[in-house]
């Protein structure tokens, strides 16, 4: 996740206190990918969200775990009440469903991407790793490696 960083997103860094949390490589475990399209199955035709969490440990985010939360669901959306989340928790993102066949981020998507997290993942329909896209917190696609 090599990127120029200009003075408006080292300011932003300051303010939001995630300066340090430079990252390189982001990795996401296998059991949690195979969960995510297990949920978003079930959860068809409506949406699931849940918080991503995990760690930044030598300029890897490695993603290891979800954090669910009480909120509400629907086909046309998924909020999380992300204020219930212990600060104990890991969070570093967040992961929703789109029971259609766009994994693009709605203009609600990338609000809840400015303010919870560092990585987000959007899976379509059909719920395959194939349809799960990875975004950073300015909405812009973002690789990352399942291993």
């Amino acid at each position: 996740m090599t990127e120029k960083k200009t003075w408006m997103d080292k300011i932003i860094g300051h303010v939001l206190g995630n300066k340090d949390k430079n990252f390189q490589e982001i990795l996401i475990d296998r059991e949690v990918v195979e969960e995510i399209i297990q949920i978003a199955r079930k959860a068809h035709p409506f949406e699931f969200v849940a918080m991503l969490e995990g760690k930044i440990k030598d300029e890897t985010l490695k993603i290891d775990g979800l954090v669910f939360s009480a909120g509400e669901t629907s086909h046309q959306g998924a909020v999380i009440n992300t204020f219930m989340i212990p600060l104990s928790t890991g969070t570093v993102g967040s992961v929703h469903s789109h029971p259609g066949p766009s994994a693009s981020p709605s203009t609600a998507d990338l609000q809840m991407f400015a303010k919870n997290g560092y990585f987000h993942l959007i899976i379509a329909e059909p719920y395959i790793e194939e349809s799960m896209i990875g975004y950073n917190s300015f909405g812009e696609i973002t690789r990352y490696k399942i291993i």
